[in-house]
């Protein structure tokens, strides 16, 4: 390490990461993964996508990561022999669930290779991490990364998305007179924190119904008799860690036997404009171009020598164009462009797609991922160090791009 190279220490949730001259301890798998999230939060990622950490100790330490897109055995053994405690591969080895990891002649049950591919890792100790579409859909990730070789324009997200917000708002019906106390309970308990800001609430007043029927033990009225109660509706926000005890909280406070509570789930709020966050990209450009050129763009950014193309010489010139690495043919779905841009989609949604005059270019699954990761071991330096620190390990852990990794597929 050169004299006065700033180093990562420790990353503090207060503190952010930490710096300091020379030689220190290892990171942690735990603290290497806020890097990793800093750089691809995980609430960007689709749904149904299994990204985070899927195998490991989150406490191990970790000196050297390996980067790839698949991880196959040929890729274990590869982290294992340069001596790599983190995996980190683009695409999920558990996307389905698993019945089991058996090995042998049963293996096939659970799998085959990527069973025996998870099992060598597990076995070696290795923590494998997975950041999928959430680095598709951050700024400055993959599909932004593509789309940068296609021409000068502005891009923007096929669909917005937020971040992750794990936050609830505890909706609880109060009588008047009790709305301190069942208030003070709920935030002995974690609610009510927003920002800087704690024991937040809003309470409007209202009027409650309520008949108790056989058995019931009301603290207000009889049973058998319809009843009118002056109540507020008392609303705090409370963190996802916290809801249990709350809502204990809430109804150990209040004198009904039946609380009336509603627990409302809270979105994060979409990022619009240039920052914004997305599935795909919709990249219009100043200058429209043809099919042809704009196959020749694919080609030249991904390294690859040849593609598939639909619509050239039938379509005019492209000015927006879809963009989604990977396999965009769902995305795609009443996205209206010139042009789309994928690695791979099926023939019947080509077909309709060059049918209705527009252009495909299909430059094949992983090539339009794999090209990324140079970028991708970048930006997590940058996260670590900081902009202008050194790379090639400064930040605590030396990055490697697999060579083990190859897409199944090859143009001939």
């Amino acid at each position: 390490m050169a004299s006065g190279t700033l180093r990562v220490t420790r990353y503090t949730a207060l503190g952010g990461w930490g710096y300091g001259s020379g030689m220190t301890e290892q990171l942690t798998v735990r603290e290497v993964m806020v890097g990793l999230e800093a750089v691809a939060p995980l609430g960007l990622a689709e749904g149904w996508d299994k990204v985070g950490l899927q195998v490991g100790d989150p406490d191990s330490s970790v000196s050297r990561g390996l980067l790839c897109i698949d991880l196959t055995e040929a890729v274990v053994q590869e982290a294992v022999d340069l001596g790599c405690g983190l995996v980190v591969a683009y695409h999920p080895p558990m996307f389905a669930p698993l019945s089991g990891l058996v090995e042998g002649e049963g293996s096939q049950v659970a799998g085959g290779w990527k069973t025996r591919a998870l099992l060598a890792a597990v076995r070696a100790g290795l923590a494998v991490y997975s950041p999928h579409t959430a680095l598709d859909a951050v700024r400055g990730g993959v599909n932004d990364w593509l789309c940068g070789g296609l021409g000068e324009g502005v891009s923007e997200p096929i669909e917005v998305k937020g971040g992750k917000r794990d936050e609830y708002k505890v909706v609880v019906y109060v009588p008047v007179g009790e709305v301190d106390v069942v208030r003070g309970a709920m935030t002995d308990a974690g609610a009510g924190g927003i920002g800087k800001y704690s024991g937040c609430s809003f309470g409007v007043e209202g009027e409650g119904t309520f008949e108790p029927g056989e058995g019931a033990e009301p603290a207000v009225g009889e049973v058998g008799r319809f009843e009118r109660v002056a109540e507020v509706r008392l609303e705090m926000i409370c963190g996802g860690r916290a809801l249990p005890a709350v809502l204990a909280a809430a109804r150990g406070a209040h004198s009904y036997e039946e609380p009336a509570i509603d627990v409302l789930k809270l979105e994060a709020e979409p990022v619009l404009g240039k920052a914004a966050a997305g599935v795909g990209r919709l990249l219009t450009l100043d200058e429209p171009v043809g099919v042809g050129v704009l196959a020749e763009r694919v080609k030249e950014r991904l390294g690859v020598e040849r593609v598939k193309v639909a619509g050239e010489g039938r379509v005019g010139e492209v000015q927006t164009a879809a963009v989604c690495v990977g396999a965009g043919g769902k995305l795609f779905e009443g996205v209206e462009a010139d042009a789309y841009v994928t690695g791979e989609m099926q023939h019947h949604q080509v077909l309709d797609l060059a049918e209705r005059g527009k252009g495909v270019v299909l430059a094949g699954h992983t090539h339009t991922e794999r090209p990324y990761l140079p970028v991708y071991r970048e930006r997590l330096d940058e996260v670590m160090v900081g902009a202008g620190g050194a790379g090639g390990g400064a930040g605590g852990v030396e990055w490697r791009i697999s060579e083990k990794d190859r897409a199944p597929l090859r143009f001939c």
